[in-house]
């Protein structure tokens, strides 16, 4: 075993449940499989709470509960594991990393979704509370979708925003409800009574929800009311507006991230300074293509250039066929010369493209001397035969 990855079993079960390999059609049918499981099981339990299905198709329910607890459980035990191949914790002893993934938000979440299972196994199905625990599985969709990953981040990242937001929010119903505690006391004793009393319907108030069971009565009472009203819009849009901020933020970081790290992996643009790679990331549209969908055709006009950030394209090329994967480029010859193609390329794996137009890659070209003198080497390189 090399020094590197002693444990071989275990790194190729951590690619595969963190997904570290986007083109793996493994990874990609096991995650699809554990999704639809956990989609099935949450309406598995949703459906069970209705008294007819649950008389009618009980086994089925109980076929569905016991498949995805087993399932569910060998993937915690996975999970656990190979905790240990984690970078952030590879320096650590194996027990110390798989304590650290224990701790995780995630690991709990996942934790609490297979307890049910053994709860009803030793028949303390009584305890209502722990089955409807069976609806944490739903949660761990946030584990395959980056979208609500993303959303928890930015809910985490103003953490100290929405706790201001909640003190302002107790304090203003402190405030309402002193106020219609003195006003309406005497008027409505056991509504009012109390400031403990009158919070409630501040609190429903404020929520904008106003259920009507508790109203003031007296003209000043009203205003007061009104009051509360237009303050309740108010405490709704800040914590809503600090969270969509976030969240917009949070994904723009995101693709922010993945684009940079796709373009600082062509080596076309790997000796531009970070300003320089901003540069070329705002010109860059994404392309995404299935095996056997044809890119570039013999004959068409060249009104771009490609670069490969994941998977493999193959250059039909007269007599022969040449393939080039993640961190090659083509079809700047065509584009360069102001020509049409003179060769067909098709992708032969599932691929994603960094698309530059022509008439970027111009401008890029007459800022930076250095990249056309990189791009006409590889064309050399190339020989003018391959040239797209």
């Amino acid at each position: 075993m090399s020094r590197d990855h002693p444990h071989p079993a275990r790194r190729r079960v951590y690619e595969v449940l963190e997904r570290t390999s986007v083109s793996d059609p493994i990874v990609h049918a096991i995650h699809a499989f554990l999704i639809l499981l956990i989609i099935a099981n949450v309406t598995s339990v949703v459906l069970e709470s209705v008294p007819s299905l649950r008389l009618d198709f009980w086994p089925t329910f109980v076929a569905i509960e016991i498949f995805s607890g087993i399932v569910f459980t060998l993937e915690y035990v996975a999970r656990i594991w190979c905790a240990p191949e984690h970078p952030p914790w590879r320096h650590l002893k194996p027990w110390r990393a798989r304590l650290k993934w224990a701790l995780h938000p995630q690991s709990i979440i996942d934790l609490l979704a297979i307890l049910p299972f053994y709860f009803a196994y030793w028949d303390i199905s009584e305890l209502r509370i722990f089955l409807l625990l069976r609806l944490f599985r739903f949660f761990k969709l946030a584990r395959y979708s980056p979208g609500l990953t993303s959303l928890m981040e930015a809910i985490y990242a103003e953490r100290r925003a929405l706790i201001a937001c909640g003190v302002i929010l107790l304090g203003t119903v402190l405030m309402f409800a002193s106020m219609m505690n003195l006003v309406e006391k005497d008027v409505q004793p056991d509504k009012f009574g109390s400031i403990p009393e009158a919070m409630y319907w501040a609190i429903i108030t404020l929520t904008t929800v106003g259920y009507g069971d508790v109203v003031p009565v007296t003209p000043l009472g009203h205003a007061i009311a009104a009051l509360t009203a237009v303050a309740g819009l108010i405490m709704l849009a800040l914590p809503v507006g600090i969270i969509a901020s976030a969240f917009s933020r949070e994904i723009h970081r995101h693709d922010f991230v993945v684009t940079w790290s796709m373009v600082a992996r062509v080596p076309l643009f790997a000796d531009l300074d970070a300003e320089e790679v901003a540069l070329v990331m705002h010109r860059l549209r994404s392309q995404s293509c299935v095996p056997g969908e044809l890119i570039v055709r013999k004959g068409d006009e060249a009104h771009s250039m490609y670069l490969i950030a994941a998977g493999e394209v193959e250059v039909l090329v007269p007599g022969e066929a040449v393939r080039l994967g993640a961190g090659d480029f083509f079809g700047e010859a065509a584009v360069l010369k102001r020509r049409r193609r003179h060769v067909t390329v098709r992708a032969v794996t599932p691929c994603r493209l960094l698309v530059l137009d022509a008439e970027d890659l111009h401008q890029l070209i007459a800022s930076d001397p250095t990249m056309a003198q990189h791009i006409e080497e590889v064309i050399q390189s190339r020989g003018e035969r391959r040239a797209v």
